[in-house]
């Protein structure tokens, strides 16, 4: 043990080695008695830094200089940004470079780490732990989910077996029925030729007692009535009835059965954090003083335009007044073309997240996914018809829909063919929406999560939130306007704008997330009634009289 560092003894001070330390300087690191202080400081080549020794700092463990071994590196190069010993600094190959204090630089660099832990602690790593709780949750809920789908399919198979079941009892039953005939019209005919042979038994009979009795009075007054039994009876004739099976086709099976989509498992890019100091926003697109028509796309629709959805920033779907849904580019191409299902004309058109076309078929009363130019049956209401549809960020469908009866309305969210959301009432228990099943209710939902939807003939923009609570209520602005306001189509755009389509006059309505007027879009529209945003904030309006889609740049 040291001499001088025993626990027996008194702490000496590093220069004179001969009298109990008081200060500290924590440049040099050297403990200092009160009497080489001064001598200390008398070096002014270092801004000496001498505390009170309680006072002091924990030391830094300076490292050892590579270069030269009785060295420590004390000083810090800004050029090379290492720490370097003084005769580095001086004599070595960081002669000339910039240094500072190593101490100094020691405290900025703590300070940045501090930093770091802090938000590792607290925001980062929480992060972690929330997702894997998430994940942990969804493991959880697996079972139950593919249980119920599992049990859904058992039930759907009940449901088949006992069609089938009603069906064959139905063909038993018409095939005793067939039988009892069968056996009846056999019966009647048995005692119709019965009944005759029973007259001729008597005629033969009666033919011998004549012959035999000599009776030339009998003899003489017999009428022959061989020709009339020489006409055979007729004879029933029974085609036995077949069953003919029809060949079971396993693609209508499977399609009767229910569509199934295929998993989907996707590794999305992580989102990442931004720093505590950042601002969680999107890049700031301002309106444009002017907003100019950049293409013109023909649908060919020959009389109403109704509906248009961006596949991409050069391909859009469109709905017409017709069974033919049409895929075409800005030079008004026909991509591609699909009939619906039964021929009914669709409500509405949307793309998903997947870039598969839904549509709603409100006579038939489904909403209808196409995957791969194939159309599956994905919702079958019972008492109510869908009209519009959207697609959300979280790849839910959001679905307008009016009762039977054409007393309620009411948005749902799917998940899948699975309902996980109705709104319909206010606060109050008051209907949200109005009811005329005749009338459109397009819908979209905001950047923020509200759910947006243009009520024809309320003559209003309807925003609720997320959880279905109602926001505001949009009736239209008394500038640039003719006729009161009547919403057609609605969308949203990055910035939260609410955009929707005022027929009578002609133009589009911007409004700020929270309902406020921002502006119009004229661009000399004719009826605007559809309308879209593609990824990069560029407009689609369907103006339903020319039939033809404007692409618009506003931002």
């Amino acid at each position: 043990m040291h001499p001088r560092r025993s626990a027996q003894e008194v702490v000496l001070c590093d220069l004179c080695e001969t009298v109990p330390l008081q200060s500290h300087c924590e440049l040099c690191n050297i403990n200092l008695c009160k009497a080489c202080v001064g001598e200390h400081l008398s070096d002014t080549s270092k801004d000496h830094k001498v505390v009170p020794f309680l006072r002091r700092k924990a030391t830094p463990n300076h490292p050892k200089c590579p270069d030269h071994a009785d060295k420590h590196c004390e000083i810090y190069c800004e050029k090379c940004d290492i720490p370097v010993c003084s005769t580095c600094a001086l004599f070595g190959k960081h002669k000339g470079h910039d240094v500072s204090n190593i101490l100094e630089k020691l405290g900025a660099k703590t300070e940045s780490l501090q930093k770091d832990l802090k938000e590792l602690e607290t925001r980062i790593y929480l992060r972690y732990e929330e997702m894997v709780s998430n994940v942990e949750t969804e493991k959880t809920e697996l079972e139950t989910n593919y249980g119920k789908l599992t049990t859904d399919a058992d039930e759907q198979g009940e449901v088949l077996h006992r069609e089938i079941t009603v069906i064959v009892n139905q063909r038993k039953s018409a095939i005793a029925e067939m039988k009892t005939k069968h056996l009846d019209a056999l019966n009647k005919n048995t005692d119709e030729i019965t009944q005759k042979m029973a007259e001729l038994k008597q005629i033969m009979s009666d033919l011998k007692s004549i012959l035999k009795s000599n009776d030339v009075s009998l003899t003489s007054t017999y009428k022959s009535r061989n020709s009339e039994f020489r006409t055979l009876p007729p004879k029933v004739r029974v085609t036995l009835p077949s069953l003919f099976p029809q060949k079971i086709n396993k693609d209508q099976l499977n399609e009767m059965f229910g569509f199934l989509p295929p998993l989907s498992i996707n590794t999305e890019h992580g989102d990442t954090m931004k720093s505590a100091e950042a601002v969680s926003s999107p890049p700031v697109k301002p309106l444009l003083d002017e907003p100019r028509v950049t293409a013109t796309i023909d649908t060919g629709y020959r009389h109403r335009l109704y509906s248009v959805s961006c596949l991409s920033e050069d391909q859009v779907w469109t709905r017409g007044d017709n069974k033919t849904m049409k895929l075409l580019n800005l030079q008004s191409k026909l991509l591609t073309s699909i009939q619906t299902k039964l021929g009914n004309i669709p409500r509405d058109i949307a793309v998903t997240r997947d870039g598969d076309l839904v549509y709603t078929d409100s006579i038939n009363k489904t909403v209808n996914l196409i995957k791969n130019k194939q159309i599956h049956t994905v919702i079958t209401l019972q008492g109510w018809r869908p009209f519009n549809v959207c697609c959300t960020a979280a790849n839910d469908l959001l679905v307008t829909m009016v009762s039977d009866d054409r007393k309620q309305c009411k948005v749902v969210r799917y998940s899948g063919s699975t309902q996980t959301q109705s709104i319909q009432f206010d606060d109050q228990g008051l209907p949200l929406y109005s009811s005329d099943p005749l009338t459109p209710k397009y819908i979209s939902e905001n950047r923020n999560l509200d759910i947006c939807v243009a009520d024809y003939v309320a003559r209003a923009v309807v925003v609720v939130n997320q959880s279905g609570k109602l926001q505001f209520r949009y009736t239209g602005h008394p500038s640039n306007t003719k006729q009161s306001f009547r919403p057609a189509d609605i969308t949203t755009d990055s910035q939260s704008h609410i955009l929707t389509a005022d027929l009578d006059n002609h133009c589009i309505h911007i409004l700020d997330q929270d309902g406020h007027f921002l502006r119009y879009i004229h661009c000399h529209l004719r009826c605007p009634w559809g309308l879209c945003v593609d990824i990069r904030d560029n407009l689609f309006v369907a103006e339903c009289v020319t039939a033809k889609v404007k692409k618009i740049q506003y931002l």
